[in-house]
């Protein structure tokens, strides 16, 4: 296997998951700063132009930080970051799917339109005036989110999972890119100092090649 990694928040997702199963993957980075991802011979790998990328044996190349995931949790079941029962795995994907849904997309696209502006408009449609309501969803969504926390310490109880990573992850970079969430949140707020304290979650900020 092959990894495609790059200095992007979903590469960072997969690494964190990835360094939290004990897995070795080679990899190579991919300059999207630079366009790298926007041209070949990366599109022939990856139509979508997105990293990261997972190109197996075989020459089948996977893409989507999700389903890549999915899949290496399929080949290496254990340590378990979806689950290992039936109900396990649903319960880890409700949250996956809550998380991507109502925070890290808003987050992702007010990026595009924001912050991140100069970088994205001449790659992707863009749309300038709709960056601080999106960063308003963002926020009420993370704070609808808390609400919602069980018992904890993490969002599926006692098991820290993907969700959890893709959810510190995107906050983790909203912080750093002007749209912070509140710490100030009764749940989230301790949930994200926990889980800053994971080996992962510092060595996940440098590529897989540099770590």
């Amino acid at each position: 296997m092959l990894l495609y990694d790059a200095h992007s928040p979903a590469p960072r997702c997969l690494r964190m998951f990835i360094l939290e199963k004990h897995l070795t993957i080679p990899s190579i980075t991919i300059d999207v700063f630079a366009g790298e991802n926007r041209g070949e011979p990366f599109l022939s790998l990856n139509p979508a132009g997105q990293t990261p990328a997972l190109q197996l044996d075989d020459g089948r190349v996977l893409a989507e930080a999700v389903a890549i995931a999915e899949y290496l949790e399929e080949e290496n079941p254990q340590i378990a970051l979806i689950g290992t029962t039936a109900i396990e795995r649903t319960e880890t994907r409700q949250w996956w799917r809550r998380v991507e849904l109502n925070i890290t997309e808003f987050i992702h696209n007010a990026y595009h339109y924001a912050e991140g502006l100069e970088r994205f408009k001449d790659r992707i449609p863009v749309a300038p005036e709709a960056a601080d309501g999106l960063k308003r969803v963002a926020r009420d969504r993370t704070a609808w989110l808390d609400s919602i926390f069980g018992n904890g310490p993490y969002l599926c109880g006692q098991r820290f999972t993907a969700a959890d990573i893709w959810l510190y992850v995107w906050l983790d970079f909203a912080d750093s890119v002007g749209q912070p969430f509140d710490h100030a949140l009764p749940h989230l707020g301790p949930w994200f100092n926990l889980v800053s304290t994971r080996p992962s979650a510092e060595r996940s900020r440098q590529l897989l090649a540099d770590a």
